[in-house]
């Protein structure tokens, strides 16, 4: 089975035995204490369940910009994204080395990690702005990962943390989430050495379906891991519980048993394009995988960059050797109306336009809210009438 990235073990920051965790659970009752941004829980969730490995806490400032600038820490490590506990105002934990953090997203705000701090940094304007710039290739406020990032503050705290929980996301996604260290153990029990992962914050239609398939025939490879993001997503987008129930209906109807695992990681969407292609590929390595699937415009929005800007970093900024997982590049995939199948545009120089069968977002809402049927050379019946009640229920929510 493929290595995790940066250690030969995965080495998740949850506090595994049940009583350590709970003691510690009740110390950070009593200790001094910060409510994170959703970021920075979203962090502690990835760091504890092994997603981050071999990370063992939140960034220095310096690590950060390093990071932000190179991809990589101060002390080599090949990293894609600053991981960081970002704050407006540190005071609540000022001169304290042991503080528990809040989870911002769970009622009453409980204790989601204890973190010993080894430093509390500001950064500057320029630096904040350096960052921003090289993480999001923009600085546009309107972006929504150009905002999110700078929302949050500018007071860096870094240090060790331990993870008492996975925040909401075992609670609201019981059959769903799934941290790397598991993934690692079914891909075992189930014999896979070489897995293709698929990364999504949407719902998957024919074209993701058969991108799969294209994927898994083309590497030969054992399984399939459908990976969902769970957490924060920008307004519009499908919530994550709908298109749950959408993927698992399709795979439980259209895919061969056991070829693949459904499963969901707790972190914030970026909307970092390149950068977040290249998160992707690190903690699917760390999940097991061997393969990420990287199509058009993977993990962007709007026009920030350009189609194949995700592929192309893979090339151009990760130096040979950093990671052991590679990419599956895909082009936009849809139903030829020639072939009778769906194809990648790329494999059909001779098509014209009018030859594929291609529903923009709006236009598929719109149909949906009206009760109207989508092409099934477009999206599986089954997966459509789910999305359908769906698109329905805001239409009656927003006549109400």
């Amino acid at each position: 089975m493929i290595k995790p990235h940066g250690t030969d073990q995965l080495h998740p920051l949850y506090v595994m035995d049940a009583k350590e965790r709970a003691a510690l659970t009740q110390e950070a009752e009593r200790l001094p204490s910060l409510v994170v941004s959703s970021a920075a829980a979203a962090n502690a969730v990835m760091m504890g369940a092994g997603y981050f490995n071999p990370l063992s806490g939140y960034m220095t400032l310096a690590d950060a910009i390093s990071v932000a600038d190179q991809m990589r820490t101060t002390s080599g490590l090949f990293w894609p994204v600053p991981v960081v506990n970002v704050v407006k105002d540190a005071s609540a934990v000022k001169g304290q080395k042991l503080v528990a953090l809040r989870d911002p997203n769970v009622e009453g705000n409980p204790p989601i990690a204890v973190m010993e701090i080894s430093a509390v940094e500001q950064a500057t304007p320029e630096q904040m702005a350096l960052m921003t710039q090289k993480i999001f290739r923009t600085s546009d406020p309107k972006h929504p990962g150009v905002a999110a990032f700078n929302g949050v503050g500018n007071t860096f705290l870094s240090g060790n943390i331990k993870v008492l929980n996975f925040s909401y996301f075992e609670k609201d996604f019981p059959d769903t989430f799934r941290t790397a260290y598991q993934l690692r153990e079914q891909m075992q029990r189930l014999g896979w050495n070489k897995v293709v992962a698929f990364q999504t914050r949407n719902p998957m239609h024919r074209a993701h379906e058969e991108l799969c398939r294209m994927a898994y025939r083309d590497l030969k490879a054992d399984g399939i891991l459908i990976h969902m993001l769970l957490g924060k997503l920008k307004p519009g987008d499908i919530p994550a519980d709908v298109r749950d129930r959408a993927i698992r209906k399709m795979v439980d109807v259209y895919f061969e048993k056991d070829t693949v695992i459904i499963s969901g990681y707790g972190f914030d969407m970026l909307y970092a394009g390149p950068r977040e292609a290249v998160l992707h590929a690190v903690f699917r390595q760390n999940t097991g995988c061997t393969h990420l699937i990287v199509g058009r415009d993977h993990a962007g929005v709007g026009s920030y960059y350009g189609p194949f800007d995700a592929q192309t970093i893979f090339d151009q900024e990760v130096p040979r050797g950093s990671l052991q997982i590679d990419t599956y590049r895909a082009d936009n995939t849809a139903w030829s109306k020639k072939l009778n199948r769906v194809v990648m545009m790329r494999d059909a120089p001779d098509h014209k336009p009018e030859d594929f069968i291609n529903l923009s977002g709006t236009k598929v809402r719109e149909m949906l809210s009206k009760g109207m049927e989508l092409p099934v050379e477009f999206s599986r019946p089954e997966v459509a009438h789910i999305l359908m009640k769906y698109y329905q229920s805001i239409e009656v929510g927003n006549r109400a």
